[in-house]
């Protein structure tokens, strides 16, 4: 990404972030985006605590990922954060897309989330 995208895509996110936080009872659920990875957390603002994580690096889903279009990488990401959120207690979530736009894979992690349980 350009220098002059990086910086947009950093004014949309702090636009988002103006509007949505996380609370203990709804945390967020984060994606950050790089060209060849991607990475989810359900993070508590009030608290400052990251209650769950997943990415495309973590050893759970390193060899399911490996071979993968990015798309189907970014599913399995969204279900594997929506496993740990659970098991944190976690059942709704609010959406932070990061200052991306809501298609290709920030779609499928949050398709991917949504079918393994979280609600948003």
């Amino acid at each position: 990404m350009s220098e002059k995208g990086r910086k947009a895509r950093i004014r949309r996110h702090r636009r988002v972030r103006a509007t949505i936080s996380g609370t203990p009872e709804r945390p967020r659920l984060n994606v950050f985006r790089s060209l060849g990875q991607i990475y989810a957390q359900v993070i508590d603002d009030v608290a400052g605590h990251t209650l769950a994580s997943a990415s495309t690096i973590d050893r759970e889903l390193r060899g399911q990922v490996e071979g993968k279009p990015k798309t189907e990488a970014a599913k399995l990401v969204g279900e594997l954060v929506a496993k740990r959120a659970q098991a944190a207690g976690v059942k709704q979530v609010v959406f932070d897309r990061g200052g991306y736009k809501y298609h290709g894979r920030v779609k499928a992690l949050a398709d991917g989330a949504r079918e393994a349980g979280l609600e948003f």
